[in-house]
Order: C-alpha cells, then sequence, then structure tokens
C-alpha cells in the first residue's frame, strides 16, 4: 500500500546501525496520502506522497 501512484515512490530498505554498531534490516516508508484527484479528466482515489502533493503534480479534485 505505501506506494505513490504518481511517482512510484515505494518502501526502500536499508541497514539500522545501533551506537555499539549492531546491525539490523529497516525499512524506510514514503509519506503517502489518500486524495481524490483529477486522472484522465475524472476525479479519482489515488495514493500520492506528500512530495508530489506539494510540488503540484497532483491535480486535487474538490
Amino acid at each position: 500500500m505505501a506506494k505513490c501512484d504518481i511517482c512510484g515512490k515505494a518502501v526502500a530498505f536499508g541497514i539500522q546501525v545501533s551506537h555499539s554498531h549492531r546491525r539490523s534490516n529497516r525499512t524506510f516508508k514514503p509519506n503517502v496520502k489518500r486524495v481524490k484527484a483529477i486522472v484522465n479528466g475524472t476525479p479519482k482515489r489515488v495514493y500520492a506522497c506528500t512530495r508530489c502533493l506539494r510540488s503540484g503534480k497532483v491535480q486535487r479534485a474538490v
């Protein structure tokens, strides 16, 4: 679910390193919101990351 329908940003994986340098897996989830947007001229509910919303890549439907 954590995937932007506009830019395709999805969950990324990395390694969490503690102060004692023990390493464990972790995930980076994008900040995705469910918004009503204009897609191909019709309003539709899509998942969009906040960066796409802020930069104006998503035309919001009222």
